[in-house]
């Protein structure tokens, strides 16, 4: 279960990008986010999907799995 939650929090990291725009990244404060945001930043970082521990941008790897997170979002939303 625990890695579930992890997945989890990923999936909505790589909602919150905005996927019109390459020129937009995300920017997690330690100091601000809930630790699982900030962990599961990390790890996106690890897993080579955004170009720096704390979110950044997207790599080309991070913009397929965001755009299947968010189009499953969608999908369940409907």
């Amino acid at each position: 279960m625990h890695h579930t939650n992890e997945k989890m929090e990923e999936i909505k990291l790589l909602s919150q990008f905005d996927l019109g725009s390459t020129a937009s990244g995300l920017k997690v404060h330690s100091h601000e986010a809930a630790k699982e945001t900030v962990d599961a930043a990390a790890r996106l970082f690890e897993k080579g999907l955004t170009d720096h521990v704390d979110g950044g941008y997207l790599t080309d790897r991070g913009l397929v799995a965001a755009n299947h997170a968010q189009s499953l979002l969608r999908l369940l939303s409907e």
